[in-house]
């Protein structure tokens, strides 16, 4: 139900790297994805029900500028994380799981931790330069569609901070749902 492109779910698999143009096509497949659409107007919705921020006001007017907003940073920051930076800086941008055979806690660890680690075209293990930088790439481009009311320090320092909780947790879905699901799957035996 959740698409799920950046995941390199078999970790006995090695993974070819990507090359810019399929780091392109990725980047288009989760933006324009119809749950992204559902999640950016979910996002809106949340956010006009408090009157959060951005800090459009009331109506629907508002609710879809919220929207805007919403889809734009996602567009924003997957471009500039896993498109343009990724490509530059020889990053593959893809979440490549860590599998069944290590303990729990240790997974979790590991796919939190891939926010700020990630791996080289050529497999080595570096700080996530692309992510990092796409992530505040695309919060500064986000202030110049946002009302002044929602650009100054500590908007902007929230909207980082919430960027970098939810791309946290959303490396624990990929890492642990291939086990859910065989578990799920089981046929009885006869």
């Amino acid at each position: 139900m959740i698409p799920n492109y950046q995941t390199v779910t078999d970790p006995r698999k090695v993974a070819p790297p990507l090359s810019v143009k399929k780091k392109f096509e990725l980047f288009a497949k989760e933006t324009f994805d119809p749950f992204t659409v559902a999640a950016a107007a979910a996002g809106a919705g949340l956010s006009q029900a408090r009157n959060g921020d951005p800090k459009y006001g009331q109506g629907g007017q508002a609710y879809a500028q919220r929207f805007g907003a919403a889809f734009g940073d996602v567009a924003s920051q997957n471009f500039f994380s896993d498109a343009m930076m990724a490509s530059l800086l020889r990053e593959d941008p893809r979440y490549f799981r860590l599998g069944a055979g290590f303990p729990f806690w240790h997974r979790v660890g590991y796919a939190l931790s891939r926010v700020v680690i990630t791996r080289t075209d050529g497999g080595k293990t570096i700080f996530n330069y692309a992510g990092i930088i796409g992530m505040g790439m695309g919060i500064g481009l986000s202030n110049a569609y946002y009302p002044a009311a929602s650009v100054n320090g500590s908007e902007v320092a929230s909207r980082f901070g919430t960027s970098f909780f939810a791309a946290s947790l959303y490396n624990i879905l990929p890492e642990f749902w291939p086990d859910i699901r065989q578990k799920l799957h089981r046929q009885p035996k006869p």
